[in-house]
């Protein structure tokens, strides 16, 4: 395989990663339009629909703001300031702007129901979809490992063996979807539950990985993306702390 992976439609090459891009957007929304039919929302749709809009301005504005952030040293040489943070993103910072984003709206439209588990399968097929995509890229985006000499290394297009990180979310995406739908199955969770153990266990995962992809480090060892996994994993610590919160009043 050669990387970047393009298609070829007449004498237009596209990227994979693209394609990839889009279709993680379309199937991971229509997904969440087939669970809400099928399972009921007990947010009404006014709320709901200004809930998906909270989540979508917050992990744009979020996204950005943590992918310009992961190299602070390429921020005093950019000319065009906008642009560089346009330009970079990043799936955490996302994912914790579209929280806050979320929780902005809900406060101003006067929810209170937790409104984040109709959205943990669909961001996890999104996710799953995505991530092939960035595999595609090989070296030539910021979603490859460190150099490895174990048997499963990969030469990404730089003729390194590579870890494959893109794959090993992947194969986690797919571990974490099962262990959620056998908790859903074993334990009477609070409304809102799911999307916590899934934050929870994406952060954590999210923590160790960076751990083998390139990057810059600050003077504490730590990355940008690491800091940023710290963050949410101390928003959620009384639900590590004490994870009874979890479950249902009746149960726990």
């Amino acid at each position: 395989m050669h990387f970047p992976v393009y298609i070829e439609i007449g004498s237009a090459k596209i990227l994979l990663h693209a394609v990839f891009e889009v279709l993680a957007f379309f199937i991971g929304f229509r997904y969440f339009l087939w669970l809400r039919k099928k399972q009921g929302d007990l947010i009404k749709t006014s709320n709901r629909t200004w809930i998906i809009i909270g989540a979508i301005f917050g992990a744009l504005l979020g996204s950005r703001l943590i992918g310009g952030l992961e190299d602070p040293s390429q921020i005093n040489k950019v000319n065009n300031l906008l642009l560089y943070f346009y330009e970079n993103k990043t799936v955490l910072g996302g994912f914790l702007g579209g929280l806050a984003g979320v929780e902005m709206v809900k406060k101003i439209v006067g929810e209170r129901k937790a409104s984040g588990d109709l959205f943990v399968y669909p961001i996890i097929l999104a996710l799953v979809i995505g991530r092939i995509g960035c595999f595609t890229m090989g070296t030539y985006e910021q979603t490859y490992g460190t150099r490895t000499n174990l048997p499963w290394g990969i030469d990404l297009g730089d003729g390194q063996q590579r870890h494959p990180v893109a794959l090993y979310e992947i194969v986690f995406l797919l571990i974490i979807w099962y262990r959620l739908r056998n908790l859903q199955k074993n334990f009477p969770l609070e409304q809102g539950a799911l999307f916590k153990v899934f934050m929870i266990s994406y952060l954590v995962f999210r923590f160790l990985l960076d751990f083998i992809k390139p990057h810059y480090t600050f003077t504490i060892g730590l990355s940008t993306i690491q800091l940023t996994c710290m963050a949410g994993l101390v928003y959620y610590s009384p639900y590590i702390i004490q994870p009874k919160k979890l479950l249902s009043l009746s149960y726990a």
